[in-house]
């Protein structure tokens, strides 16, 4: 007589996960055979359950990751210059625990991009936050946010988030407010916070791509030292993909 009570109760403090597995059990004869302390069990477990859910939807949609990407469908059979091992480091996401900053660097077309997606869409499975932005974007939103009174507010959100993932970097030569803002970005996180970065330009070119002397090396003694770094090879896998029928290509990076 007590159930339909106890089931609006658990409604009514938010504990749908628990809800739905009582109800579910309302529903199964063999659970009342259960020993209260399993049948507890399975109401908790499925209440974590729905809140890791819940909570997993909500920091891939703050992230914006440009692609639907994943650890486990990484294409490693194309020779680009992709190290397995390494790459299943980074996915137990020590690297963000320990503030380190990942590098992917590679002509157009190798999956920089879908590779630095899998790796933020694992981090947000892992817990942490994550925030994804195109360089372009990413300065246009910094000189909105000063349009807007609210620059500083802005790059402390960015500072904040475990991971920055910055695609498209190096597209072209910075201006002076966007050689500060960066130096801004990555003082904020060094040390504290991890980012990744994809490029098309060598490490070695970001210096004279950065501009000033003085603070190119500002920033990249807080980004690149700390770093691990992969680079890319290879033809375009978009090329490839137009001139193969096999499926597993189709629908691997």
């Amino acid at each position: 007589m007590l159930n339909h009570p106890t089931l609006e109760k658990l409604y009514q403090l938010r504990l749908n996960g628990m809800a739905k597995a009582f109800k579910e059990q309302m529903e199964q004869p063999e659970a009342d055979g259960l020993p209260f302390t399993d049948r507890l069990a399975l109401l908790v477990d499925r209440e974590a359950t729905e809140r890791e859910s819940r909570h997993l939807k909500i920091r891939l949609r703050h992230a914006r990751l440009q692609m639907n990407a994943c650890i486990e469908d990484i294409d490693y059979r194309s020779p680009r210059g992709l190290d397995k091992s390494l790459m299943m480091r980074l996915a137990g996401c020590d690297w963000i625990r320990h503030h380190d900053n990942v590098l992917l660097v590679g002509p157009t077309g190798t999956g920089k991009t879908f590779l630095a997606c899998a790796l933020g869409q694992k981090a947000c499975r892992e817990g942490f936050n994550v925030v994804y932005r195109r360089a372009p974007r990413l300065f246009s939103e910094i000189e909105q946010a000063k349009g807007e009174g609210r620059h500083l507010k802005y790059l402390a959100a960015l500072a904040k988030a475990d991971v920055l993932v910055i695609d498209d970097w190096g597209l072209s030569t910075l201006d002076d407010g966007q050689r500060r803002d960066l130096l801004e970005i990555m003082d904020d996180r060094h040390i504290n916070r991890s980012t990744l970065i994809t490029s098309q330009l060598p490490v070695e070119n970001w210096h004279e791509m950065i501009g000033d002397g003085t603070l190119a090396d500002a920033i990249l003694d807080r980004l690149v030292h700390n770093a691990h770094k992969i680079k890319m090879k290879g033809e375009s896998m978009r090329k490839r993909r137009t001139t193969t029928k096999d499926p597993l290509t189709e629908t691997r990076r």
